[in-house]
C-alpha cells in the first residue's frame, strides 16, 4: 500500500491508506455520540472519498471504545438548535421554526436524507463496530454494504421506550428478519455480535484487538476489484432491495415516527416522551452513555 495521507476534521478523521480510506468518528468523551457537526463532517468526509479516483473503499469506524452511541440527545456540544448549509435534501432551515415544522425539516436533513446519500455513495463501505451501535449508530452501520464487528459489539435501538417505532432510518426488517426486528424493538435488548451475524446483520465477528487489521483485510481485498464493477454490483443490490420496499418503507414509518413525537409533543413533558439518556440507560441497566473517560 502506499504511504498514508492524513487530514484531521473535528469531530471526525479521514485517512487514506492506499486505495482504503478510513473516516473515523472522533467523539470518543461521548461515545461518538452524533451531534450535526459531526454528521456534516461525515458528508465532507464521504464526498471526498467519492471524489477521490485513488480511493477504491471506504472504511467507516468509532475512536475509543465505542462505535456510537447513537444521536446526541444529551451533551454539551449538542446543537439542534444550530442551523447549518443544508446538503441533503430542499427543507427550509429548522432552526427558527417550533414544532413538527422544525423537527421534520432537521430530521430530513440530517437523518434520513444523509443515511439515504451516504447508502448510494459508489463505493464499497465497510463498517468496522466495536462496543455500542446504538439507535442512530445503527443507522450508519447500516448504511454500509458489509460490518465487521468485534467480540464485544453490541447493537440495540432502545427508542420504542420514547414512545417512537425506531430510528429515523428504519431498515430493520431489511437488515434481519421481521420478527427478530419486532423482538430487537419490542424490548428494546442489546444484541451481541455472535447474535447479529446469526441473523444476518454483521458479515463478520473478530477478536477485539483485531479489529482494525481485519477490517483492513477485507477492504484491501475488496479493493482489488475493478471500480466499476463494484459501483455497478453496488447498485445492483442497492436496487433490489428498494424493490423489496426499502426506500418506501422508510418513507412511510418517517412519518409514524414523527406522529410519535408530535404525540409525545402533546401528552408527556417533550417531543421524546420524557426520556433522556440518563432514564434511558437506568431502563437498560446500563450506565450514562457520555463519561468523560480520559483515553475513552
Amino acid at each position: 500500500m502506499s504511504a498514508a495521507r492524513t487530514a484531521s476534521t473535528a469531530p471526525v478523521r479521514y485517512e487514506r491508506l492506499g486505495p482504503v480510506a478510513v473516516v473515523t468518528m472522533d467523539r470518543p468523551d461521548y461515545r461518538n455520540a452524533q451531534n450535526s457537526a459531526m454528521t456534516y463532517a461525515l458528508d465532507r468526509a464521504f464526498y471526498r472519498a467519492a471524489d477521490d479516483d485513488e480511493v477504491k473503499v471506504v472504511v467507516l469506524a468509532g475512536a475509543g471504545k465505542h462505535f456510537s452511541a447513537g444521536h446526541d440527545i444529551g451533551t454539551p456540544e449538542r446543537d439542534a438548535h444550530v442551523p447549518f448549509e443544508r446538503k441533503a435534501g430542499l427543507w427550509w432551515d429548522h432552526s427558527d421554526k417550533r414544532g413538527a415544522e422544525s423537527r421534520f425539516a432537521r430530521e430530513s436533513e440530517v437523518y434520513l436524507g444523509m443515511c439515504r446519500r451516504w447508502r448510494e455513495l459508489p463505493k464499497p463501505m465497510v463498517a468496522s463496530v466495536q462496543g455500542a451501535c446504538i439507535a442512530g449508530g445503527l443507522m450508519l452501520a447500516w448504511v454500509c454494504d458489509l460490518i465487521v464487528a468485534a467480540e464485544d459489539a453490541f447493537f440495540a435501538d432502545p427508542v420504542v421506550r420514547m414512545g417512537i417505532p425506531g430510528v429515523e432510518y428504519f431498515a430493520h426488517p431489511w437488515v434481519m428478519p421481521p420478527r427478530i426486528a419486532k423482538e430487537f424493538l419490542f424490548t428494546g435488548d442489546r444484541m451481541d455480535a455472535r447474535r447479529a451475524y446469526e441473523v444476518g446483520m454483521v458479515n463478520r465477528v473478530v477478536p477485539t484487538g483485531e479489529l482494525t487489521g481485519r477490517t483492513m483485510e477485507l477492504a484491501s481485498r475488496i479493493a482489488e476489484m475493478p471500480r466499476m464493477g463494484l459501483a455497478l454490483t453496488k447498485r445492483a443490490v442497492n436496487q433490489a432491495e428498494d424493490l423489496q420496499g426499502l426506500h418506501t418503507g422508510m418513507d412511510s414509518v418517517f412519518g409514524l415516527h414523527h406522529l410519535a413525537h408530535a404525540h409525545n409533543a402533546e401528552t408527556a413533558p417533550d417531543a421524546l416522551g420524557g426520556m433522556n439518556i440518563a432514564s434511558m440507560l437506568r431502563h437498560s441497566g446500563g450506565r450514562p452513555a457520555y463519561p468523560r473517560e480520559a483515553g475513552a
